[in-house]
């Protein structure tokens, strides 16, 4: 009956609710960082959004690990990728500005799209390696102005909440620009909208946010990007619910 309920308070509330909002973050975003305001409208009106659509979708959030956030200084903000919901956990509580990496079908989105694009995010083409290098020197170009990046090195969402194989871009980014990967675990959004899904479930979100690794870059020497990569998996792996934790396919230490 609950599920019910929900399911109809779904699409009567929150999807309209939902709609109205993102229509009116983009704008504001769009108009706001066209009249000069970057650094507030960038930011502020998608983490209010953030906020408001997990609050609306009766989601309560746990955030753990905060005082691991260095302010002063930039860093690449990696995270696995359970569903849809990752983005309103991390842009909306992380605490934070950050520039996201996207996928480039992202910005072919009505208003989403240029909101993004006026908001300075990246988008990222994978369509060739020649493509792909190009996207990486425009993330590492915010970087070097004093931004954060959030990414998922995964690439795209699991379908069965456990974790695939990270891609090394976002390290190349990180050791170009000599800067330290926070890593974070997101727990719960493969609950509330697992890829595929259309309906949400109500659901308690998690974001763990570990210490920073790579800081002064002292203990990556002879390290490889996929080494790298593979290393902050695992990191995001042990704070992983046990349910999504996969010990078959762990990449071992090496």
């Amino acid at each position: 009956m609950l599920r019910l309920l929900y399911i109809i308070y779904t699409w009567l509330v929150f999807v309209p609710l939902f709609l109205v909002f993102t229509a009116a973050t983009a704008l504001a975003t769009i108009l706001g960082c066209l009249l000069g305001g970057e650094r507030l409208f960038a930011y502020y009106p998608g983490m209010i959004w953030s906020r408001l659509t997990c609050y609306l979708a009766l989601c309560p959030v746990r955030v753990k690990g905060r005082e691991h956030i260095d302010r002063r200084h930039s860093c690449v903000f990696a995270a696995n990728h359970q569903g849809a919901f990752d983005i309103f956990l991390i842009y909306g509580f992380l605490g934070v500005p950050v520039k996201w990496v996207m996928k480039s079908g992202i910005g072919k989105i009505p208003l989403i799209g240029a909101a993004c694009r006026a908001a300075g995010f990246v988008f990222v083409d994978n369509s060739t390696p020649k493509a792909a290098r190009r996207s990486i020197v425009e993330a590492e170009k915010s970087l070097s102005r004093g931004a954060s990046i959030a990414i998922f090195p995964e690439g795209s969402r699991t379908y069965d909440g456990r974790m695939i194989r990270f891609r090394k871009g976002a390290y190349r980014m990180a050791v170009d620009q000599r800067l330290p990967v926070v890593p974070i675990t997101l727990n719960g959004p493969f609950h509330v909208l697992p890829i595929g899904s259309l309906n949400l479930r109500r659901h308690r979100m998690e974001m763990i946010i570990h210490p920073p690794m790579y800081r002064d870059y002292t203990d990556v020497s002879g390290k490889t990007l996929q080494q790298m990569a593979d290393e902050t998996r695992r990191i995001i792996e042990s704070g992983l619910w046990k349910e999504f934790k996969d010990p078959v396919n762990s990449i071992p230490e090496v």
